[in-house]
């Protein structure tokens, strides 16, 4: 039986976040994306997943989890800094590509067992 992954006292840190973005992942799949790369990381910055939904739109993805909404909770998580690191990751992974294409920033944040996809929830200018 899988744990809830927003329980952090019941798994180590790491450990949490890879169930998180196993949860998140699946739920995707289910919506329709397909995957592109996760765990993408380069000096600087990470992109949880990237995936391309059914518009063919590159979707960068930034998964959070908190037990509670406590203290802001996992959307209010992605902060400033965050989100700058993010972009960084993401500008970078645009730079191989040959071609232009259109993307978006979503997140996932689970919370007290629940998941909420927040599509466009920032932008290239931050």
């Amino acid at each position: 039986m899988r744990q809830d992954p927003t329980k952090p006292a019941t798994r180590p840190p790491g450990q949490v976040g890879a169930l998180a973005e196993d949860a998140a992942w699946n739920y995707l799949q289910r919506q329709g994306l397909q995957l592109v790369e996760r765990n993408y990381r380069m000096r600087g910055g990470e992109i949880d997943v990237i995936a391309r939904d059914a518009r063919g739109v590159l979707v960068f993805i930034e998964v959070r989890a908190r037990a509670s909404a406590a203290f802001g909770g996992a959307a209010s998580s992605v902060g400033a800094r965050k989100r700058a690191r993010i972009l960084l990751a993401a500008r970078h992974y645009l730079m191989r590509l040959p071609a232009e294409v259109a993307c978006r920033f979503d997140v996932i944040a689970i919370e007290g067992g629940e998941l909420h996809w927040i599509r466009d929830a920032f932008d290239a200018d931050g």
